[in-house]
């Protein structure tokens, strides 16, 4: 029993000592609260006010912007190229030559099938007449049924191989069509795979483009939000460059995914110029998902002291550093939960609140 209470004794000896450590922490970096007494006031910071959730434009996504045309272009038959004709970043209009590649055996095989259906022509030719001839005759009781039958079966025998000519020198002539690789629409080289001399085979990709009218972004949202989102569905995005434009449509996905619960949403852009480029990063935000009871604060605007995370308040002129109790994250914001209340205001950029918090106190 005594061994037991010298356990617990330690134990408890051990938590009074973390938090008199994190006490000192916070009161060398400004103290744990608002107290700020005898401090000179500070200027010159980057500060904001900490918002009030509810007259917020909603909670924001992290997505990407992708062209709506956008085409992986890809070799449907084996050659060598023998030209590139377009490299990245050119405007190309549809039917633009792309890569050319060699048609020798696709060419071969082009002559080969109209010289088979030169002669399926001619055989059909002669069979036709044949049967003609024997159709007359069997009128005459010339010659009997089962002779006109056979003539018949060799004159569709004949049409049939005509036929299959026909569709064999199609086909070749597609092979040769697919040396040559175009534009499908007019819009912008993306990628280019290829260089002169290489061989590639069937599937293998050479280009890439799009079209840089229509542009959207997908970003995937908790079911409860998605479903909020149905009922508004609108979306404020904010590009990379620091615009702000309303969506021009907002399509979710009529099914979740079964194993993250979660359900896409496409966000189509309006027409913008300078259009933004594919692949860049964008935020979107969805008014229909404000109901959040709990203010968001710059992710950027936090330090971190060990286990404990804080901010530099500005009260009375005057910095100090509080602890604060966070909840969900994205990567350019997070939700407090305690710490802070709406209307105060806080430093953005802790290092130079932290420097301006030692001058403020002499160097000390």
């Amino acid at each position: 029993m005594r061994s037991s209470s010298i356990t617990v004794s330690t134990r408890t000896l051990v938590r009074i000592g973390c938090f008199v450590l994190l006490a000192a922490v916070l009161a060398a970096c400004g103290g744990a609260g608002d107290d700020s007494r005898g401090l000179a006031p500070i200027d010159g910071l980057d500060m904001m006010t900490v918002p009030d959730p509810a007259s917020g434009q909603g909670r924001a996504w992290d997505g990407v912007v992708e062209a709506v045309q956008q085409t992986r272009l890809t070799a449907q038959t084996s050659g060598r190229v023998i030209e590139v004709a377009h490299d990245v970043d050119d405007r190309v209009t549809a039917g633009t030559v792309l890569v050319r590649l060699s048609a020798v055996e696709q060419q071969s095989a082009v002559d080969v099938a109209r010289a088979q259906l030169v002669a399926g022509e001619a055989s059909a030719r002669e069979a036709e007449a044949d049967y003609r001839r024997y159709l007359e005759l069997s009128q005459g009781h010339y010659v009997s049924q089962s002779q006109l039958e056979r003539m018949l079966a060799a004159r569709d025998s004949a049409v049939a191989s005509r036929d299959a000519a026909r569709a064999t020198r199609a086909s070749a002539e597609q092979n040769v069509a697919y040396t040559v690789v175009r534009a499908p629409y007019d819009g912008i080289v993306a990628s280019r795979d290829v260089e002169p001399g290489e061989a590639v085979a069937p599937g293998q990709r050479v280009a890439m483009m799009f079209s840089p009218g229509a542009l959207r972004i997908e970003v995937t949202l908790p079911q409860a939000v998605a479903d909020a989102m149905r009922a508004d569905p609108h979306a404020i995005v904010q590009l990379h460059d620091g615009r702000t434009i309303d969506a021009d449509e907002v399509i979710p996905f009529p099914a979740a995914d079964a194993t993250t619960h979660t359900v896409r949403v496409r966000v189509l852009l309006p027409t913008l110029d300078p259009a933004p480029v594919p692949g860049t990063i964008a935020k979107v935000r969805f008014p229909a998902a404000a109901g959040t009871s709990h203010p968001r604060i710059p992710t950027s605007a936090t330090v971190r002291r060990g286990e404990v995370v804080a901010v530099y308040v500005l009260a009375n002129g005057a910095l100090s550093l509080r602890q604060l109790r966070l909840g969900e994250a994205t990567s350019d914001d997070v939700e407090v939960i305690a710490g802070l209340r709406v209307g105060e205001t806080i430093a953005t950029d802790p290092v130079a609140a932290r420097q301006a918090l030692v001058a403020a106190r002499g160097g000390k």
